[in-house]
């Protein structure tokens, strides 16, 4: 496996960027969620190593837009949906990063899959992508996140779905349960790691419409918003704000999910 693209933005007019104190994992790293995470903790200071898959492109003016606060970026391009590629490529991260303090599981498979139409292996491609992933980068990055000097140790935090927490929508029956299985992958990490690392959920609502499929749709978007006690989707930056608090700032929480969903959760 080649798990990183060219990675360096060059500018001979730009003087070296120093390593920030800190450095942060985001997987799915490139657009919408992933990066507003990935600003939120470059603006707190942190070096940021980010993963894509198929947007090169995006992963490139990411990286541009993140080394502007004064920190280090590196883009790797990861198909988390292999195995053996998330292995190797949390192993090469475990011996080639000077640092980590904080692993963001963001990257997400999210498609519907009516029950009249589940497919065997588009099943198993979500549980890999939004569960097992997670669990193995966790695994082969856990011995770096217990060296963090940071206040509180190490920290993970994986991004959940309010909707695969007790609150379930039709015809998205495999992406809720790969979800479902990271929530108690949480959980159970957060037993394992203590008290080096803490771990931690993030569990939107509608931080940010998708771009195609049913969900992109206005009616359907009106429809939802009437079931949210805040009358608004959220935004890519509030979630992100609570994963960086959730990293950075809540010290003596782990096991715990916040709930990113204007209250839809309520009803």
């Amino acid at each position: 496996m080649t798990p990183q693209d060219p990675s360096t933005v060059t500018d001979a007019s730009a003087p070296p960027k120093p390593s920030g104190s800190r450095a942060v994992l985001v997987t799915g790293g490139a657009k919408r969620v992933g990066r507003a995470i990935c600003r939120a903790f470059a603006s707190a200071g942190y070096d940021v190593v980010l993963t894509y898959r198929t947007s090169s492109d995006e992963a490139v003016r990411a990286q541009r837009e993140l080394v502007k606060f004064n920190v280090n970026c590196s883009i790797h391009r990861v198909d988390l949906g292999d195995p053996i590629q998330a292995i190797e490529f949390a192993e090469q991260m475990a011996v080639e990063l000077p640092h980590l303090d904080a692993l963001v599981h963001n990257a997400s498979a999210y498609s519907p899959s009516p029950l009249s139409d589940l497919d065997a292996e588009d099943a198993l491609g979500a549980f890999r992508v939004n569960a097992l992933a997670p669990l193995l980068l966790s695994q082969r990055l856990a011995g770096r996140l217990t060296e963090s000097p940071a206040p509180g140790g190490g920290s993970i935090v994986m991004m959940l779905d309010i909707h695969a927490l007790g609150l379930p929508r039709r015809n998205f029956s495999a992406y809720a349960m790969s979800k479902a299985a990271l929530a108690q992958a949480m959980r159970t990490l957060s037993r394992e790691l203590a008290p080096r690392v803490r771990v931690n959920g993030v569990a939107p609502g509608v931080v940010k419409w998708p771009e195609a499929g049913p969900d992109s749709d206005r009616e359907m978007q009106e429809r939802y918003l009437k079931s949210v006690p805040l009358d608004r989707a959220g935004t890519p930056e509030e979630a992100a704000e609570a994963v960086l608090w959730l990293a950075t700032r809540a010290t003596y929480c782990t096991g715990q999910i916040i709930n990113v969903d204007g209250g839809r959760s309520l009803l």
